[in-house]
């Protein structure tokens, strides 16, 4: 589906242009956005936008880098935004064409992003600020703020797994903690990129548009650091509750071996008294003596006494 919204001369809003029959030099400014297009709408790309093909190519590729490329009357941008469904995340690509006086955004996948700025856009429309580049701006900066609910509802998960495991309650520990550090990993892959990208649009001497609102970009930078050192953290504070929980397991197994070892050092005496007058021979004087199975007995009793302890002498126990 394509949504285009027009700005007057006169600073009205009109919407739901057709491509095929409006004028749309007629306009001040003009949003297009392409939500999930069909072939036939794609082709709009070219035929009344006259964008690049290589632009245009990389619009129908799926997850490309986060980038800019600059043309004659435009700049294309790649972007990511991420998708929440249930306990999984899903990276999306998001494509801008910015100018002066267009932006058409692309969406293969469903931008809730775009559909919040777009209400914005008819209902707090402001003449002195929006423009195709404040409008960029913002949702540049709703993918980002979007961001920080996913990161945080993580740390939840975190803090309520080394509680439970710290009650000795949860079963799956590790494969909950590895499924946590995935979901970061996948931020920082689309983070970082993006943080990268930011810093490119600010040190540019080619983008007018984002010179003028360069504190605003520049606020976007800021989080998307902030967004990358909390990732990061996160994944730190894994790695330790995955060392802690390996070495506490560790130390656990130890001390079973270490009491097993202990009962089976103790019997095993015992085993051998046990065998030698199990033997049946004839000739065993022990076995015709009335106080034989007694003085076994004892013996065996006194062994087992005497190496328990000496093993807690030892601080075995």
């Amino acid at each position: 589906m394509i949504t285009v919204t027009g700005i007057t001369a006169d600073n009205l809003v009109h919407t739901d242009i057709d491509l095929d029959t409006t004028d749309l030099s007629a306009y001040k400014w003009i949003w297009a956005d392409f939500n999930e297009p069909s072939p036939s709408e794609v082709k709009y790309l070219e035929k009344t936008f006259h964008f690049h093909p290589l632009a245009i190519e990389d619009c129908l590729q799926i997850l490309q880098r986060p980038k800019l490329d600059y043309y004659e009357d435009y700049t294309f941008y790649v972007t990511h935004h991420v998708r929440e469904e249930g306990r999984d995340l899903f990276k999306e690509e998001l494509d801008f064409f910015v100018s002066e006086k267009l932006i058409v955004t692309f969406q293969l996948a469903h931008s809730k992003e775009v559909a919040y700025i777009q209400k914005q856009l008819l209902t707090q429309y402001n003449a002195e600020n929006w423009d195709p580049y404040f409008i960029f701006y913002r949702i540049l900066d709703q993918i980002v703020d979007n961001y920080f609910p996913l990161i945080h509802d993580i740390e939840d998960r975190l803090a309520q797994l080394e509680e439970d495991n710290l009650n000795k309650t949860t079963a799956g520990f590790i494969p909950e903690l590895m499924e946590s550090r995935h979901l970061l990993l996948g931020l920082l892959q689309t983070v970082n990129p993006m943080r990268d990208l930011l810093y490119r649009m600010l040190n540019s001497q080619h983008l007018e548009g984002v010179r003028k609102r360069r504190s605003y970009f520049s606020d976007i930078h800021d989080d998307l650091l902030k967004v990358s050192e909390m990732i990061t953290s996160n994944r730190e504070v894994t790695t330790d509750m995955r060392d802690s929980y390996l070495s506490l397991n560790s130390h656990q197994t130890n001390n079973v071996m270490k009491v097993l070892t202990i009962i089976t050092s103790i019997f095993s005496p015992l085993t051998l008294i046990a065998g030698i007058y199990g033997m049946n021979f004839e000739n065993m004087p022990e076995l015709t003596w009335k106080y034989g199975y007694f003085l076994a007995i004892g013996l065996m009793f006194g062994i087992g006494l005497a190496m328990y302890r000496w093993f807690k002498k030892s601080g075995w126990f």
